[in-house]
């Protein structure tokens, strides 16, 4: 076999990598009586000295997809998972730094919330509520999202959520718009705005030398942001709303440079009860689930160079 068995005809390998996708880790943490968990879906891509397995077939420098989905398993167990950016940057560091081939990692994770369930009271005829802290329901608001990228000497944070599904009953209007021969929308000074937030925001942390943030303080307070600034806008267009939560995460979160959110827009349309004799006073709408008008923007620190996909479904 030669060194490079490269084809010879005018064909040549481009980008190229390889993981294990959606690795569902879950992970539950004693302490005493009172359990914690943390349920993530983990892929991995990996990228490097790759070319020779597409070439000729030599996996002489492939790490099996199969040692990647182990891995994951055993750093939840070696490393715990304090949150999901910290367990993808052990990840991300251990193969790039393990494995010479590798000269880039990726590292995606969903993180599926879950909360505690309340007891009754500590009479109960069975346990007791003083005892009970390992029974949770499965948080349905929104999935939260990381991709760690390293690449050796750089890191690069993206996280965010999804599904986040938020709707403003008044406060919003639409009017004013351009308007040609197949327009029929009506002007509104008094509809219902809602959206699902799908949103992404990049860290300024790119350095291992440098103090990562807090990484579960800082989605805590930046989801809060978010929604703050939705509900306390007086809405003109979703446009205008969707650049005053990024507005707010920027101003208030010195450790975001970026953020890209993208908004469908749920259509809220008033239904005409007039045939039935009864006056619809914005009390009854249709909610319609397609076609939906998809509003999509990033919103960036001043001096700051955008990073984020533009297109977030190829996150």
């Amino acid at each position: 076999m030669t060194v490079n068995s490269r084809p010879a005809h005018p064909v040549m390998l481009g980008q190229n990598q390889y993981g294990k996708a959606e690795n569902r880790v879950v992970k539950i943490t004693r302490d005493g009586a009172t359990h914690h968990i943390k349920d993530l879906n983990v892929s991995v891509a990996l990228s490097g000295d790759m070319d020779e397995v597409h070439y000729s077939g030599s996996n002489a420098n492939v790490l099996p997809t199969d040692t990647s989905k182990n891995t994951v398993f055993a750093f939840a167990k070696e490393h715990g998972i304090e949150s999901a950016e910290q367990f993808g940057i052990h990840l991300a560091r251990h193969f790039v730094t393990s494995q010479q081939p590798i000269h880039r990692a990726r590292i995606r994770i969903e993180e599926y919330a879950w909360e505690r369930i309340a007891a009754s009271d500590a009479n109960s005829q069975f346990i007791g509520a003083d005892e009970v802290g390992h029974s949770f329901v499965r948080k349905g608001q929104e999935t939260r999202l990381t991709q760690i990228t390293y690449d050796g000497s750089s890191w690069e944070v993206i996280s965010g959520l999804k599904d986040l599904t938020v709707m403003n009953s008044t406060n919003s209007e639409f009017w004013g718009y351009v308007k040609d021969k197949y327009t029929t929308l009506q002007e509104a000074y008094d509809r219902i705005l809602a959206t699902s937030v799908s949103a992404r925001w990049r860290f300024n942390w790119t350095d291992g030398e440098q103090k990562a943030p807090n990484w579960e303080e800082s989605y805590e307070q930046t989801r809060k942001h978010m929604l703050q600034a939705f509900a306390e806008t007086y809405s003109l267009s979703l446009q205008q709303t969707l650049y005053q939560m990024g507005s707010r995460i920027i101003d208030n979160r010195g450790e975001i440079d970026e953020v890209r959110f993208s908004l469908p827009n749920k259509h809220h349309f008033l239904v005409d009860l007039e045939p039935f004799g009864l006056k619809n006073d914005n009390e009854v709408y249709f909610a319609a689930d397609r076609p939906y008008g998809l509003i999509e923007a990033t919103i960036l620190r001043d001096g700051c160079e955008p990073k984020i996909p533009v297109d977030l479904t190829n996150l």
